[in-house]
């Protein structure tokens, strides 16, 4: 039954607020936030206008509508940013990277303190010098802290045991307090000029070195005046890269470029007059909007909802975007401080939006270049198969363990944008016998197809199997109780020497053996898909492997709690002993009756 938006626009209030688009199965498809609902949501039924081809598709599959009225726009539009977040709705623009940034990290609970990444919640007492766009550029500062101030980096633990100095040290990377080598007053200073040099501040740090230089070398400490003058040298150095301007201040640069409808987004981080990097963002979902749209999309999801997130003063847009004052307003209110947005900026400021927009250009135009090596990898493999239409969607799945143990199933997703990392999954094999790789195999696609075909989610054009014709068998008999024969099955067997290139493809629907060049991108597709699952397949076996040893069999006993568990390690001394024992002695320990004794020695001495 169609949506019936004449009978739902009548009664809608003209009050600001959200709507949710639901379609069919009741999955919000599109979330928007209006001054006026009644007037907003009428747009997308209204005939006279010819909406884009998306907003078309859209509101066809619209089923209902939920409205949350607002008190104020501004609300309104904080409770779209989080809608948008919670659902991320299919028609919505979509930035997937919301991972938080990282920091560099500088406790002051101790006497030799050391600078180190931290990402996350700021609980720990000390400083945070940040955000970076990313893991590599904080790693590169805290190199570069060693290389300048020789402050350690070793992890407290490692510290508090050393009897002499490590190899940071002799390679010039350390001043070794660790064993003395250095007294805490002169470590000290060592950190605040460290600190100063992340605030920004190197004239500080290089007046601070140059006195003491002097005074060496007036004593004739050439030695120690050398070392000053290197260090004020390299310091020099690394202004003349990093320093944008000293009365720039915090800024955050966003810049938005197009291609055939195709979308980046280029964040750059300045802080104190450092250019501390840049981050790239390829949203979904771009087409049929503009750069406006997508600014404005980008800051509510990137900034919005995020109090903990230091927000810079000013944030420079390579364009206007609507709701601009409310953005404003919301993101003060938010950091406690005035935050401004503009666009319209002149002198250096509009060389760096300048320079953001030819990062974004350059980022997307090699994404779009990459893709196409992708698609030509694709068409490819569907030439090299046969088939008749083309391959959008691929899952692959392969079997790992260590003799039998920690038995773990890997599925990885790829599409012709590449891999799908949030559709991976793994399995744990529980109830099949130890090193049955088939009956592992067969479990694994059973219970992938299952959950898909309840869900009535989006089934593969093609599956692949790390494997020859055994798993590919056994994964075709899964695939048959299920009544998904249509779907083709490619196992990927290893040759006889197990020599990449010479990998023997197996076609379970047409049950023959397709040979293959191995420069062919179709190959190259296969073995990036199969190394993938191969990869994730053994990352999961090794944690699970890890768990498992680390797992007390008394944990295993049914009868056998926390209280009785301690009881028990307490008595003999840890679990050893506990498996040295005797019934009667377990019977001993208080809570332990002679049954339950019984059940925890055969626990002990039964394979």
């Amino acid at each position: 039954m169609a949506f019936d938006h004449q009978s739902f626009l009548k009664n809608l209030t003209e009050r600001p607020g959200v709507y949710c688009m639901q379609d069919q199965a009741g999955k919000v498809i599109y979330a928007g936030k209006a001054k006026n609902l009644k007037k907003r949501v009428s747009s997308y039924f209204n005939r006279s206008q010819d909406g884009s081809p998306k907003t078309r598709v859209m509101v066809k599959q619209i089923e209902n509508i939920e409205v949350t009225v607002t008190h104020t726009e501004n609300e309104a539009l904080i409770l779209e940013s989080n809608l948008i977040k919670k659902h991320k709705p299919r028609y919505n623009i979509l930035f997937r990277d919301d991972k938080s940034y990282p920091y560099i990290f500088l406790s002051n609970q101790h006497d030799y303190p050391h600078f180190r990444y931290h990402r996350g919640a700021q609980k720990g007492k000390g400083r945070y010098f940040g955000p970076y766009p990313s893991a590599g550029s904080v790693k590169r500062t805290l190199n570069l802290i060693q290389k300048l101030f020789l402050i350690r980096s070793c992890e407290d633990s490692v510290f508090a045991n050393r009897s002499r100095p490590c190899l940071q040290y002799q390679i010039k990377r350390c001043s070794a307090p660790c064993v003395g080598l250095i007294s805490q007053e002169d470590y000290q200073q060592d950190i605040k000029h460290a600190a100063l040099f992340l605030e920004g501040k190197n004239e500080e740090v290089i007046t601070a070195l140059t006195e003491p230089m002097q005074r060496a070398s007036d004593a004739l400490d050439f030695e120690q005046a050398a070392r000053l003058r290197d260090q004020i040298r390299s310091l020099r150095q690394v202004q003349e890269k990093q320093h944008i301007s000293a009365e720039v201040g915090d800024l955050d640069i966003i810049s938005c470029v197009m291609i055939n409808h195709q979308a980046c987004i280029n964040l750059m981080i300045i802080r104190t007059g450092l250019h501390l990097g840049s981050r790239n963002f390829f949203p979904h979902y771009a087409e049929e909007l503009t750069e406006s749209d997508l600014l404005r999309a980008f800051i509510g999801q990137h900034y919005l909802g995020n109090p903990r997130q230091q927000i810079a003063h000013e944030i420079l847009l390579s364009d206007s975007i609507e709701d601009s004052a409310a953005m404003e307003s919301i993101l003060s209110e938010q950091q406690g401080r005035k935050v401004k947005l503009k666009h319209q900026v002149r002198g250096e400021r509009a060389k760096w939006i300048a320079m953001a927009k030819d990062n974004a250009q350059i980022a997307l135009s090699q994404k779009l270049a990459s893709k196409k090596s992708q698609l030509q990898r694709f068409d490819a493999l569907q030439q090299l198969l046969e088939f008749d239409e083309a391959i959008e969607r691929m899952e692959c799945f392969d079997i790992s363990h260590t003799q039998g143990e920690a038995t773990v199933g890997s599925c990885v997703v790829f599409g012709q944008e590449g891999p799908l990392n949030s559709e991976y999954r793994q399995f744990n094999i529980n109830d099949v016998k130890a090193g049955d790789d088939y009956a592992a195999m067969q479990q694994v696609i059973h219970r992938r197809y299952t959950r898909l075909v309840k869900e009535s989610a989006t089934l593969p054009d093609l599956i692949l199997i790390d494997g020859g014709k055994g798993q590919v068998g056994v994964a075709k008999e899964a695939l048959a109780e299920l009544q998904l024969t249509h779907i083709p099955i490619l196992g990927v067997a290893k040759g006889p020497i197990r020599k990449a290139g010479l990998e023997n493809l197996i076609l379970a629907l047409e049950n023959r053996t397709i040979s293959c060049d191995s420069a062919s991108p179709a190959l190259h597709l296969i073995q990036h898909i199969r190394d993938e699952a191969h990869r994730f397949a053994i990352t999961a076996h090794r944690q699970r492997r890890t768990n498992s040893r680390k797992r007390s069999k008394l944990e295993d006993i049914e009868g056998i709690g926390n209280k009785r568990r301690q009881n028990l390690i307490r008595h003999f001394g840890g679990v050893q002993g506990v498996a040295k024992a005797g019934v009667e002695d377990i019977a001993m320990v208080p809570g332990i009756s002679k049954s339950l004794a019984e059940k925890i020695y055969d626990t002990f001495h039964t394979s």
